[in-house]
């Protein structure tokens, strides 16, 4: 494998790694409850999914 001649400088580096960042999840509300859930996802809390009931919830209580 070749390995490079020159060092790169700390410029150069930089500017590679600028698109390498954690990114904040979107999250909305639930139509249904209210509870934050990730977009295009199905509620953990009640199961619902763009106002449609999407996982049967079993109510254990």
């Amino acid at each position: 494998m070749p390995n490079p001649k020159r060092r790169h400088s700390k410029q150069r580096r930089d500017k590679r790694r600028t698109h390498d960042k954690a990114v904040v999840p979107t999250l909305s509300k639930c139509s249904n409850c209210n509870a934050t859930v990730l977009y295009h996802r199905v509620c953990p809390s009640c199961g619902y999914y763009r106002g449609k009931l999407a996982v049967e919830k079993s109510a254990t209580a």
